[in-house]
């Protein structure tokens, strides 16, 4: 089965996928990581989208859909993938069914996990992280034992600039605007599910495993 995850940052796509991926074993696809992966190794593309990356600006969305393109003809993805973080407009989302249809293949599921603005400026602008080790921490769902040190090192915790609460504001928004069009464009299809990700991660995880039952007509399970 081939998924596309969306939801805005701070929603648990990541988490899920991972969870699906233990289940059923459809890889999951991190744009942020192919990105990685294109840029270590030189692709043409990655280099492409390197010239950007430096200048500050935005990747165009050729070269992204000719990165998750080459991804996605991989052998390891053959059985199923859960993408996250892709399509991210319009004009993804179009490719992406374009990409698809060439090589026979279709998105069979689009879950589109949704939380309120309030508790996503909650989750995101508390994180912490080690300015040493690097772990994670959370003022609210993981807080170490002392407050602003690091349980594993002893190290400074600090507030990522990006995970101030004005930019996280920002970044939700510009989330917003982006992805509307995409939720329209997948729900006459009907391979849109909506999903409150506002509960547990195992909460959460229920529905979207309902949501793959019904989807394959439980030949998933």
């Amino acid at each position: 089965m081939n998924i596309v995850m969306l939801g805005p940052p701070g929603a648990g796509k990541g988490t899920q996928a991972e969870r699906i991926f233990a289940q059923f074993g459809w890889k999951p696809i991190s744009t942020g990581d192919i990105f990685r992966v294109a840029l270590a190794e030189g692709t043409p593309l990655g280099l492409e989208a390197k010239k950007y990356m430096e200048a500050g600006e935005l990747v165009p969305d050729d070269i992204v859909e000719g990165i998750v393109a080459d991804r996605l003809k991989k052998p390891d993805v053959k059985d199923g993938f859960i993408l996250d973080g892709f399509p991210r407009n319009l004009h993804q989302a179009k490719a992406l069914d374009k990409m698809l249809e060439e090589s026979g293949g279709k998105i069979d599921l689009v879950i589109n996990i949704t939380v309120d603005t309030e508790t996503l400026v909650k989750r995101l602008s508390g994180r912490r992280v080690c300015r040493k080790c690097g772990a994670n921490f959370h003022l609210l769902f993981n807080p170490p034992a002392v407050e602003g040190i690091c349980d594993h090192c002893g190290g400074e915790l600090y507030q990522r600039e990006d995970d101030n609460e004005e930019t996280v504001r920002t970044r939700l928004k510009v989330y917003e605007e982006l992805s509307e069009p995409v939720v329209s464009y997948y729900n006459p299809s009907g391979r849109l599910l909506s999903i409150d990700g506002t509960g547990t991660p195992d909460e959460v995880y229920m529905e979207i495993h309902a949501a793959i039952e019904l989807a394959s007509g439980g030949a998933a399970v």
